[in-house]
């Protein structure tokens, strides 16, 4: 068993603990830590178990499935945060998973990954098709923000309706992607997937067994998202943290830490291919997918929720989408342009950190 697995075991340890924190009422601290420290394992489990039923349900039902759930925890902890009102923290997250992705993620693989391999390729043509995809989700949202700030005295209903409009052609888009990545030119994207395949035994998993990870899992994550959102503000005021910077630093590394870890290890391996694809791909998610639903579903349950992000937000999806397509457009890697996007996210972050509270956040 791998150190990151028994690691993963220890932190399951966390779900009890963070039941009692609540029911014993051990203060909010204590609940929104071990609330968190508990998703990490769960989200674990869900990536595994999704990748277990995808061998047996074969390459393009799997792939569907690893599109689908690829991101499941970022967006049942945004629902949880949605259907309490909290909707600027739930687009505070959407705004710290790309750039979390984007800049932290892709950095961290680069910078390990060339630390070991000198320099490392991918193909270049999905770079320029994630690139033009991040592009059209920075334009949905910068939209609905520049009406917001061009047109005086327009009301949340307009704003509303814009963002399910730009939601349904995002979600559209999204499935383009998957349609182009999974048939079109699936050949493409088969090399990482090709290699790792190989690597790993030919024995299938009992899809079962495996359903049923996946359905436990999905439920914890869904109780210990609600303590986690439930603690969010009190715990943020005592940690001297605002929650625009828990929203989106601290929620999406913990949201993400799987997939952080798996395109890391990838990386390592030299397999940057496969790294790539996870971390742009799980920033394409989260703007072409998980934004839009969460629209869908603000209307749904009456928490009006559009795509009007604060333009200090906005800025930081820009610039990280801007660095990370100019790193990353030649299919080459090494470990200093690792070491860019990481600084760049520490420049955000500072920026974040010392950003005072905005109205209606915290």
């Amino acid at each position: 068993m791998s150190a990151k697995n028994i690691l993963f075991l220890c932190l399951l340890l966390f779900i009890p603990i963070s039941l009692a924190a609540h029911f014993l009422e051990w203060g909010d601290l204590l609940v929104f830590i071990t609330a968190g420290l508990a998703i990490l394992p769960l989200a674990a489990w869900m990536g595994a178990a999704t990748e277990e039923i995808a061998v047996v349900v074969g390459p393009t039902l799997g792939g569907l499935l690893n599109a689908t759930f690829g991101n499941a925890t970022e967006l049942i902890i945004a629902l949880v945060a949605l259907n309490a009102g909290l909707v600027n923290v739930v687009k505070a997250s959407i705004t710290g998973s790309i750039i979390g992705n984007l800049l932290l993620v892709m950095g961290l693989s680069m910078l390990l990954g060339g630390l070991r391999h000198k320099e490392q390729t991918f193909q270049p043509i999905v770079a320029r098709v994630n690139a033009s995809s991040m592009n059209l989700a920075v334009i949905a949202i910068l939209l609905p923000t520049a009406m917001n700030y061009t047109a005086k005295g327009i009301g949340e209903p307009v704003l509303q309706h814009l963002s399910l409009a730009v939601a349904v052609v995002l979600i559209l888009v999204y499935a383009l992607t998957l349609i182009f990545s999974m048939k079109t030119h699936a050949y493409l994207y088969d090399v990482g997937v090709a290699e790792t395949e190989d690597e790993e035994t030919h024995t299938k998993p009992n899809i079962w067994l495996w359903s049923g990870v996946l359905l436990v899992c999905t439920l914890f994550v869904a109780l210990e998202s609600e303590l986690l959102v439930d603690s969010l503000e009190t715990a943020t005021s005592q940690l001297g943290l605002t929650a625009l910077f828990t929203g989106v630093i601290l929620v999406p590394i913990v949201g993400n830490a799987a997939e952080h870890a798996t395109a890391v290890t990838v990386a390592m391996k030299d397999k940057m291919d496969l790294s790539v694809s996870v971390a742009v791909g799980s920033s394409m998610q989260i703007a072409l997918f998980v934004a839009p639903v969460l629209v869908i579903a603000g209307w749904i349950l009456g928490q009006p929720m559009d795509l009007d992000f604060q333009p200090f937000e906005l800025v930081a999806v820009v610039v990280s989408v801007l660095i990370a397509n100019s790193i990353s457009s030649d299919g080459k890697s090494n470990w200093l342009e690792g070491t860019l996007l990481l600084a760049a996210y520490t420049v955000l972050g500072f920026a974040f950190y010392f950003h005072p509270p905005i109205t209606g956040i915290g």
